[in-house]
Formats: C-alpha cells, structure tokens, sequence
C-alpha cells in the first residue's frame, strides 16, 4: 500500500520531483527518462509507472530550456520502440502459459483485457495502445505470446511509438508552461491520466456485455 502512494505522490507531482532530478544531475536526467519508458513498455511488470506525465512534463522543461526537446523526443521514441520490442520477444518466449495463470507476476484479468482489445482492432491495436495506460504495457507482451509476424508487429510498433511521444512532447512543450496548466498540474495529469483510460474502460464495458450475452445465449439453449 506504502508503494501505491509512493507512485501516485510522485505522478501527481512529478514536476517538482523532475525539477530536483534536473537540478542533481543534468545531463543524466535523459538516461533515466530513457530508462523509465523503456522499462514501462518493456516489461509487464511495470504498467503503473508514468509514461505519458512523464513525457509531458519533461517537455514542459524543455520548453523553459532546461532539457532539450529533440534528444527527448528521439532518445524517448528509441526507449518506447525498445521497450516494446524487448516485451514482443518476452511474451513469445513465454508463449500460451500467459493466459493459464501459471506465470505468477502476469496479472490474468489486464491479459484477457488486452487480448479483448486485440480481437477488436487486430494489429493496429499496437498503435492504439500506446495510449491507454496498462494495456499498452500488455499488448506488445500479447503480441509476442500470439505469434503476431514480428515484421507485421515492429511496423505498428515504430508507428505508435514515435506518434505517442510526439504527441505528448508537442503537447508538454506548447501548452506545458501555460499558467493555468502550471498552477493547476495536479488536475492535468489527473485529466490526462483519465483520458487515457477512457478507450480500455469502454472496451472492457463492452467485452463484459458481450460475454453476458454469449453466456445468455448458452443457458437458452
């Protein structure tokens, strides 16, 4: 539980603790912006950590001068199209124990959840999860764990991995130091965090009503 609050004090401030990493360690701080969104999508293990904040916030810096927003949009572009790669070849070589609940640290239920989204949108769900937060930590492991074509997969995986980060980079760096944005930052993760979580909120809605009316259809017959 200590955890939990630990990472939802630091999302919601993540200015202030950015600014503190800036001011220690300069130029290192795009080592571990790298390392936090490579880890984010590289691993399923790791879906709550604060890709799109991050990615904004950083922007916001970089609007100010203190970063700059190329080296963040392209280190960070590598760091989503590697972590997802690193995940697609993670889930291949765990293959269809995935989904039996043998593999302890992979939580069944955000499995199935992806795997909805998959047999709804098929590959260009790899680019449309990148941003939904947790399923886009999930669907590159599902791809990997399906057999999805890697050429097929590293297409779409490029194409909404750069489109994701310079999303959030233009929107960090344009509209970032604002001051409403600025005197209001809690709200606007908040809301972006929210946002995000509208498309995987919907489609688990649906896939539930729809296995209601699978399972209606059983017991009539």
């Amino acid at each position: 539980m200590d955890l939990i609050l630990q990472i939802i004090n630091f999302i919601l401030h993540i200015d202030t603790y950015l600014n503190e990493i800036i001011t220690h360690y300069g130029v290192w701080t795009y080592g571990l912006l790298f390392f936090v969104i490579f880890i984010e999508t590289g691993f399923v293990v790791t879906p709550f950590l604060p890709g799109d904040s991050l990615i904004f916030m950083a922007s916001t810096f970089a609007a100010r001068g203190t970063l700059n927003p190329w080296l963040i949009f392209i280190l960070l572009s590598i760091a989503a199209v590697g972590g997802d790669t690193a995940n697609y070849w993670i889930g291949h070589a765990i293959g269809a124990k995935a989904y039996t609940g043998e593999v302890k640290w992979i939580k069944k239920e955000y499995m199935e959840r992806t795997h909805a989204f998959f047999e709804k949108h098929g590959g260009e769900a790899i680019f449309l999860a990148r941003f939904v937060p947790i399923i886009r930590t999930f669907a590159p492991f599902v791809a990997g764990v399906s057999e999805m074509s890697y050429g097929y997969f590293i297409t779409w995986n490029l194409v909404g991995g750069v489109s994701w980060v310079a999303t959030f980079t233009l929107l960090g760096y344009f509209f970032g130091n604002i001051p409403f944005v600025q005197e209001n930052f809690e709200l606007v993760i908040i809301a972006i965090v929210l946002i995000s979580l509208v498309p995987a909120i919907v489609e688990g809605l649906k896939a539930r009503k729809e296995m209601k009316e699978q399972k209606g259809k059983v017991d009539k017959q």
